[in-house]
């Protein structure tokens, strides 16, 4: 049996595994998991019996189900070795999961949908407001970012040699929030590279949200 990946066209985190099962070449089936409509579909019966923490991505593998966008990537890595999403060094693999853990766990959190959803209803975020907070956020990760890779012996093409990884598959779905978000991008030079570079792969381009069978036609949801 071959991957099954819930999934939803414009949710981060999914997006990073998409990226990453095209990188290593895995074919897999696509099930839609709308986050918004009917008042999330994440939080219904038969998605929590398979992720109690209703949220997206899982990943089934046969009867195993992997949750959590960094989880599966190394799963990925263990059982499908190539091509790589980490170094083979320790050093180098300390690097990229330091990369790709300052947008996953600082500050891609703080700003998904269940934060602006809360921050609507309880505490009357307006559409300005919740828009601001994610610039805030993302800008914060992103000056991180920029300072650990730009004039960084390590950085290549990618965040980390000439080979796209785990940072790079975490670094491209932020830099998507930042665009959707208007987040100015000068700041950013050496993002905005890798994020270019990324783009210029299938890979990545098969990955983009917009591309998913489930991406609305004309206004998004």
């Amino acid at each position: 049996m071959g991957f099954v990946l819930y999934d939803y066209w414009r949710s981060s985190a999914a997006y990073r595994v998409r990226i990453a099962l095209n990188l290593k070449g895995l074919s897999y089936e696509s099930r839609a998991v709308h986050l918004v409509r009917d008042g999330g579909e994440q939080h219904a019966a038969d998605y929590r019996a398979i992720n109690p923490t209703q949220l997206i991505p899982s990943l089934l593998d046969g009867e195993r189900v992997i949750t959590q966008s960094l989880a599966i990537m190394e799963y990925l890595d263990e059982t499908h070795p190539e091509p790589a999403l980490l170094p083979a060094d320790a050093r180098g693999r300390a690097r990229v999961r330091a990369l790709a853990m300052t947008v996953a766990s600082d500050a891609h959190p703080i700003g998904n949908l269940r934060v602006l959803q809360y921050l609507q209803s309880s505490f009357n975020a307006d559409e300005l407001q919740r828009a601001e907070w994610s610039r805030h956020w993302i800008a914060v990760s992103f000056s991180a970012l920029e300072a650990m890779l730009a004039d960084n012996a390590a950085t290549g093409r990618y965040c980390h040699g000439d080979v796209p990884g785990m940072a790079d598959v975490c670094l491209v779905p932020q830099f998507y929030n930042a665009l959707r978000w208007k987040l100015a991008l000068e700041e950013y030079p050496t993002l905005q590279r890798i994020y270019d570079e990324c783009n210029a792969l299938e890979a990545f381009k098969q990955a983009a949200p917009e591309a998913q069978p489930d991406a609305p036609v004309s206004t998004p949801a």
